[in-house]
């Protein structure tokens, strides 16, 4: 019976990628959000990595820097941390309408830092300073830039991306509408935010970053390697949610603070701070190995992407790895990670058992 669940998941998977192709895009909305991030001051926006399109936006806006909306801005930023995903949050719930912008959904929506933003009020701020900086002009002035940086993407990234990997790896087929916008000025910052609209199908977003190739000049690094970004993105859109199964939950929320505890430090500087996005950046992270793995990327990538999470202190991803691939070797008994989750609980916990005993050994 789990077969003939799991054949029909994965057919209705398959019909679902061959009548929904993803097109890269550019975002009004979301160059306006970080251009007045980066006006403000925020460090993450500011990461300078788009060569001429970088200096354009510093001549632009550099004399606004005292505008009324840009300290606002970092008044909410200072109270209520309005940073790094939060600024996107924001942006994807926007909307410009002949010459005005307007608030999409509710505020419950966004993410959790919003809550005790006064939204209208914001809104009318951000008005002011879209007006007042000509920032349409702007926007309009650089399409042929965009457009550049939309083919360049298509081209040396999208061809490693395999949408129909998502549905066959969780057991669950998509019922978001993926979307893929590059964020011109959020540099190396990549983020995953996703929208409910009232009537229609939630959205996932993989906001990438874009960045000028230094050794090259072109935009973009290797393609295997931008597109791990991508990948790890859409997994948020599935493995996010089960952690909302209060069942898995309680599980795992003892383990998820320890394993916080345990790299408190380097979480708080990835903007990792609570025990939730450390569990669900666990698994998205090991997710994205077994996508390499699954789709015959090199070795030595494959091997560079376990080091690389390691190095962020995601030290237990050896571990959860190894899991994982069990988990796609037996799926006769696993046919969704749901499913499987508890097999994940077990194996972090062992990781905890392991490192308090390590550490005890190290004491006698």
């Amino acid at each position: 019976m789990k077969k003939i669940i799991l054949s029909t998941i994965l057919a209705l998977a398959a019909t679902f990628t061959t009548t929904a192709q993803i097109k890269v895009e550019v975002s009004e909305t979301i160059e306006l959000m970080a251009i007045l991030a980066r006006t403000a001051g925020n460090q993450e926006y500011n990461m300078d990595m788009a060569g001429q399109y970088t200096k354009d936006t510093e001549a632009w806006f550099a004399p606004y820097k005292q505008h009324a909306t840009v300290a606002s801005f970092q008044s909410m930023r200072n109270q209520h941390s309005i940073s790094y995903d939060a600024v996107m949050s924001m942006a994807i719930h926007l909307e410009i309408d002949r010459g005005k912008i307007r608030f999409l959904g509710e505020q419950s929506d966004l993410q959790k830092r919003w809550k005790d933003v006064d939204i209208d009020d914001f809104i009318g701020k951000l008005n002011k300073f879209y007006t007042d900086t000509r920032f349409h002009d702007f926007f309009e002035q650089h399409r042929s830039f965009y457009d550049k940086g939309l083919k360049a993407y298509e081209a040396n990234v999208m061809t490693y991306f395999h949408q129909d990997w998502y549905a066959r790896f969780y057991g669950t087929a998509p019922t978001d509408r993926f979307r893929i916008v590059i964020g011109f000025t959020n540099g190396g910052g990549n983020y995953g935010p996703s929208r409910q609209l009232p009537g229609q199908p939630r959205e996932a977003y993989a906001i990438c970053g874009y960045y000028i190739n230094p050794q090259t000049g072109k935009p973009y690094g290797e393609g295997a390697d931008m597109a791990t970004t991508l990948i790890h993105e859409f997994n948020h859109s599935f493995v996010n949610p089960l952690l909302n199964n209060e069942a898995n939950a309680s599980m795992i929320a003892t383990i998820g603070q320890k394993l916080r505890k345990f790299s408190a430090y380097a979480m708080e500087r990835q903007a990792y701070g609570d025990w939730q996005t450390v569990v669900n950046e666990s698994i998205v992270r090991a997710a994205v190995v077994l996508y390499m793995l699954d789709q015959g990327f090199d070795q030595k990538q494959v091997l560079n992407e376990l080091v690389n999470q390691v190095c962020r202190s995601f030290n237990w991803m050896p571990e959860l790895v190894a899991s994982l691939r069990y988990y796609a070797a037996n799926r006769d008994k696993y046919p969704t990670l749901n499913d499987y989750y508890p097999e994940i609980v077990s194996c972090l916990n062992k990781y905890i058992d392991d490192e308090v005993v390590r550490m005890q050994k190290a004491l006698k």
